[in-house]
């Protein structure tokens, strides 16, 4: 893939965005707040995908090692 064609389509993308939430129309003070505002945004929400995800994936392996390493201990076999 060509560099220009790169770069046009994310100031093509950047162009979508700011038509889409109007920012095009705001000054440039606060277009910094807003740009700001949504950035942390996205990484609080990356950050606390990554966090959840790893442990959920964490406590899912451990469960997974238990079910398979000790078939007759598990809570579950004790049900049935």
């Amino acid at each position: 893939m060509d560099v220009r064609s790169t770069l046009s389509y994310l100031y093509w993308l950047f162009c979508q965005f700011e038509l889409i939430t109007c920012s095009y129309l705001m000054e440039p003070w606060e277009k910094i707040l807003f740009y700001s505002f949504n950035l942390a945004m996205l990484g609080l929400l990356l950050y606390t995908t990554y966090v959840c995800v790893a442990f959920h994936a964490s406590s899912a392996f451990q469960l997974l090692c238990s079910f398979l390493a000790n078939p007759r201990e598990n809570p579950l076999a004790v049900v049935k």
